[in-house]
């Protein structure tokens, strides 16, 4: 999502029609889906036909109805966005709400969408037993999928797709046998290492951090063979229906250690900041953050959750002046924003912060490169 992101915030086009629909995860409330979503492209016509001419707005509304014809409305999430020019339709499932709307401009609207997914805590699920494993992604307390057999992500995998069911305990003679302790121990370590094997092979495209669930044991047996421990930001060894439970059940039983680990990431940042301070490579006047951020020096930047700030900004003279007024001409409403994506776009990470931490005379920081 991160990439596909990226790849639209670096898209001008004449017109970048940016569609949000409200979608729902389950039945019987994802029923209203496809009427909801019929509602929002008769506002695209309606707008792209009044405001292009007819070949423009054939080209795009055809693309529009190809890719979003045969939606399996079961698969939604929270908002499905639809970013389409004349040469391009991504339709997009995502795990955040945000308001039904129709914005056409010459950029896609991506900057609530940046700033969502900026903030969130984004991670792998491993969950272990003796006789299975799966691997549920999410974001904050949000499921964005359970991996399957069926997932596109898993063809063509070098190891097991998941769900991973342990067979080895049960493949010799006698089961009492097998389940000796030394034996058990031993197909326990080569099953684990078989999961970890697949979890790093889905990890090397998205980079996630880990978060282990299983009983004490098989979490020691995880981390002992686990290729990448350092990705292990939390363990839980307090759940139960680890095999039947859903998907949300699981990520609702992390929400602790999901907001430990947050909590680490911002006293972690505290000590970033005060470190950068401390080698005079830390920006708080917003005119030096965004400068050093759109000429790509930002490595990352700290901004305090909420904070938004109407400015004019120059690109070419790389200035920016705070306005009062966000709808006067020339003014962006979010330079904040504005900097959050130069900061992305350059390679630089963002961290949103607490109020109660950052305060409100330090309401952002870059910790630039050099």
């Amino acid at each position: 999502m991160k990439a596909t992101l990226k790849s639209l915030r670096e898209t001008k086009a004449n017109p970048a029609v940016s569609i949000f629909v409200k979608t729902h995860r389950e039945h019987p409330a994802n029923d209203q889906d496809p009427i909801a979503l019929k509602n929002q492209l008769k506002v695209a016509e309606e707008r792209i036909t009044n405001e292009y001419d007819k070949r423009t707005a054939t080209t795009i509304l055809e693309s529009i109805h190809e890719k979003t014809k045969d939606l399996d409305h079961n698969y939604n999430l929270d908002t499905l966005a639809i970013f389409a020019s004349t040469d391009d339709v991504k339709v997009v499932r995502m795990p955040i709400d945000t308001t039904e709307r129709v914005v056409i401009s010459d950029r896609f609207a991506t900057r609530d969408l940046v700033r969502d997914m900026a903030s969130a805590v984004h991670y792998y699920t491993v969950v272990l037993t003796r006789d299975m494993a799966r691997l549920i992604e999410a974001s904050n307390d949000r499921v964005i999928k359970e991996y399957d057999q069926h997932d596109d992500a898993q063809n063509n995998m070098e190891n097991i797709a998941f769900p991973i069911e342990n067979n080895s305990l049960y493949t010799t003679g006698d089961a009492g046998s097998d389940r000796s302790a030394n034996k058990e121990d031993s197909y326990l370590n080569e099953f684990f290492n078989q999961v970890d094997k697949s979890v790093q092979e889905l990890w090397g495209e998205h980079r996630l951090p880990l978060v282990v669930v299983g009983d004490a044991r098989n979490i020691s047996y995880y981390q002992a063979v686990c290729d990448r421990p350092d990705n292990i930001i939390a363990t839980v060894s307090n759940l139960t229906y680890l095999e039947d439970g859903s998907a949300q059940h699981i990520i609702d039983g992390v929400q602790e250690a999901v907001e430990g680990y947050r909590t680490s990431l911002h006293e972690s940042a505290l000590s970033e900041i005060e470190k950068a301070r401390g080698t005079d490579m830390l920006r708080t006047d917003l005119q030096e953050v965004y400068r050093a951020a759109f000429q790509g020096a930002g490595e990352t930047l700290y901004v305090r959750r909420g904070y938004m700030q109407p400015a004019k900004i120059d690109e070419k003279a790389q200035t920016l002046a705070f306005a009062d007024d966000p709808a006067a001409d020339g003014v962006t409403d979010d330079a904040i924003g504005e900097i959050i994506e130069h900061v992305m776009h350059n390679g630089g990470e963002v961290v949103f912060m607490p109020q109660e931490i950052m305060s409100e005379d330090q309401p952002i920081a870059l910790v630039t490169r050099y």
